[in-house]
């Protein structure tokens, strides 16, 4: 998919600087948010799904996205969304951690960017979770600073699960770039 003719011609009409605004902050504010909120209070609101679901639909709507990208792009979303889902049947994923992985996989769609996020995903999960049984399980202590904080606190505490959007909003910003969506306010 290559929007950069439609974009181009948005700049004719002045629409231009609002969609580059759009696809430069929107997805990556959002994106950076929800994995901060995982790392702060373990949780990952509805709210941020919510944005990035309607962001996507009125950016592809704005620019005249072919139905059969649609398709594509819905399709990612699918074919994250199932298996997550089980994921999170079986205990092993929160559900607002299932909700993020599907709205982005909504934005990068079914095709390679879809497997090059969440191949990030399992490396940068696998990296986040391995640290902190690491942490959990030696004598690191808090420094001092962190010891009166929740979240630190939380982090620290082999009690509690991981915050796995911290791996999920890494792996988005880090492939955004290379998206078809980034692609085009540079081309």
């Amino acid at each position: 998919m290559n929007y950069s003719i439609l974009f181009r011609h948005h700049a004719r009409s002045g629409k231009y600087e609002m969609i580059e605004a759009v696809v430069l902050v929107l997805f990556p504010m959002l994106v950076a948010f929800a994995g901060a909120s995982d790392l702060l209070t373990m949780k990952i609101g509805n709210r941020v799904s919510i944005l990035l679901i309607t962001g996507f639909i009125v950016l592809a709507a704005v620019n005249g996205m072919p139905v059969n990208e649609w398709g594509l792009h819905g399709l990612g979303l699918v074919v994250v969304f199932v298996p997550c889902f089980a994921f999170f049947a079986a205990g092993w994923m929160g559900g607002g951690d299932v909700k993020l992985l599907s709205s982005i996989g909504l934005w990068f769609g079914f095709g390679p960017i879809l497997i090059d996020f969440l191949f990030l995903v399992a490396l940068l999960g696998c990296i986040l979770t391995l640290s902190l049984i690491v942490i959990r399980t030696s004598l690191v202590v808090l420094p001092a600073p962190l010891r009166g904080q929740e979240w630190a606190l939380r982090l620290h505490d082999a009690k509690t699960g991981v915050p796995y959007g911290i791996a999920i909003s890494a792996a988005a910003l880090i492939v955004y770039p290379w998206s078809d969506w980034f692609s085009v306010i540079s081309g």
